[in-house]
């Protein structure tokens, strides 16, 4: 029997369960020029992902490992011609964390084994015993038993730990928005090599979404460790108080910008947390700020990926609010007076990146309560940004940011006006809408699609409990301004119809 072990481009890292199976086994990696125009992916995102993968196939050559690398349409006929000239039996592959793709290898007339994923700290199997037997699946009570399970951030006794500082959650503390004057250190970015740049000629060819230059991700396992090294000694301090704000001019603030490499596999999320840990006890820094970071990785992070194992498959077709309305061009163009949507939306542009709640409560809010396709918006989301797969994206719009599950993921709907991001960014400042104005010409659209909202849901929305109090304000507006709203809405989409 002839062992080859096949790596995906999502799972770079040599203590990968498939690599680890078979130590001297041939190993293929196949850079799928289909795959990749499946949609419109971000151009950095392709960057990021191929010359990551060709990195990482020179690493493993110089380490003596026998590498055969494709570019190809699609991933068959390589991985047939490879079976042929090597003589392959069988072919160990970790699993996918993206469920199309797993329906992609089953479909495969290949001699596939499958090994189970170890780029989690929770397994599917764990997080369904987890998820069994619960009436709600809370991310706080996923988190606290994740802080248990690896004694993160805990102390006293090992039968009966209590978490460091006496409380698990410090959220209160890390939602302060921008002061005047804030000056947060430059991103830690690297010059592209002869490899990227080849990369980013051949994806120069290509007819997708946002700008090319400049490229400054990591491509490499130690440029990526060097991004964790610089986010603890230099932005982790800070990172806690004011990872809620939004301020122009400054696409990163404090944010770790780890997510695109813990996503590919350059980074393993234990090591990452523990980096974070070890941080908070020798160099005495700011408990709000680590335990804010750490539950972004052994909350969040591991939650998301466990919930989307856990559905149905039909989780993705999700539309409680029955919602219809395409998605603007401007999604992919930026082209808008609305200033709050042209920061994100061109930042996203840029770079292939916002953080969560220019993703949250920015561009998943505005959809929510403009009403727009959650299936159009997901898809946008899973093509324009670099840390962006299908187990991330679904549960994060789908669930999260569009309440289109009715409820599974979130407690409530993430919908807002523009009080809350006057409050937390400074994105209003000049811009031609009044935040504070519901009607009239000026009147800011986030507050007259969020008035509208709240009204046509309103029966489905007072089933959720934490809604009713926000419901009541609706009783104590007047017949004409509510149908001002209500035309200040339907204009609006009149006006998106191509």
């Amino acid at each position: 029997m002839t062992v080859g072990i096949w790596v995906l481009g999502d799972q770079l890292w040599q203590n990968q369960a498939a690599l680890a199976s078979e130590v001297k086994a041939p190993i293929i990696m196949i850079e799928s020029r289909g795959h990749g125009a499946e949609r419109r992916y971000h151009r950095q995102k392709l960057v990021l992902v191929w010359s990551a993968m060709r990195h990482f196939a020179a690493e493993l050559e110089a380490q003596g490992h026998t590498v055969t690398y494709e570019v190809a349409d699609r991933f068959e006929p390589p991985l047939q011609q490879w079976i042929k000239d090597n003589g392959i039996t069988e072919i160990r592959v970790m699993e996918p964390a993206d469920r199309p793709f797993a329906r992609l290898l089953e479909g495969l007339d290949l001699p596939l084994t499958v090994v189970p994923n170890n780029h989690f700290l929770w397994s599917v199997a764990d997080f369904k015993q987890w998820a069994s037997g619960r009436k709600s699946l809370l991310m706080e009570s996923f988190y606290r038993e994740g802080r248990k399970r690896y004694g993160i951030l805990m102390e006293g006794p090992k039968k009966k730990p209590t978490p460091v500082g006496g409380q698990w959650n410090y959220d209160k503390e890390n939602r302060k928005p921008p002061k005047k004057g804030i000056n947060p250190p430059a991103p830690h970015w690297f010059e592209p090599d002869a490899i990227t740049q080849q990369v980013m000629a051949d994806v120069a060819m290509l007819d997708t979404f946002g700008e090319l230059e400049p490229f400054g991700w990591a491509v490499t396992r130690d440029q990526a460790l060097q991004v964790l090294d610089y986010f603890i000694d230099v932005r982790l301090t800070t990172f806690g108080p004011y990872q809620d704000a939004m301020v122009t001019g400054e696409d990163t603030l404090w944010h770790a910008l780890l997510s695109p490499y813990l996503n590919t596999g350059l980074l393993h999320p234990l090591e990452v947390i523990q980096a974070a840990e070890t941080a908070y006890h020798e160099k005495d820094l700011p408990l709000n700020s680590v335990e804010g970071f750490i539950r972004q990785v052994l909350g969040w992070r591991e939650y998301m990926r466990g919930l989307y194992s856990y559905v149905d498959e039909d989780y993705p077709q999700g539309n409680y609010f029955d919602h219809q309305h395409p998605l603007p061009d401007f999604f992919w163009t930026g082209d808008t007076p609305k200033n709050f949507l042209h920061q994100s939306i061109d930042q996203a542009k840029r770079t292939g990146y916002n953080h969560h709640i220019q993703r949250l409560m920015i561009l998943s809010n505005f959809a929510l309560i403009a009403g727009l396709s959650p299936q159009e918006v997901e898809s946008w989301f899973h093509a324009a940004f670099i840390d962006a797969y299908d187990w991330v994206m679904q549960t994060n719009v789908i669930g999260m940011g569009l309440f289109a599950d009715g409820g599974i993921l979130a407690t409530k709907p993430y919908a807002a006006s523009a009080n809350y991001v006057n409050r937390m960014s400074d994105y209003c400042k000049g811009c031609q809408y009044n935040p504070k104005a519901r009607t009239g010409e000026n009147a800011c659209p986030f507050n007259f699609f969020y008035w509208d909202f709240l009204a046509r849901h309103r029966e489905k929305l007072q089933n959720q409990g934490r809604m009713n109090f926000i419901l009541k304000n609706l009783d104590k507006m007047s017949t004409e301004e509510y149908e001002e709203i209500r035309a200040s809405a339907r204009q609006w989409h009149k006006h998106q119809a191509p």
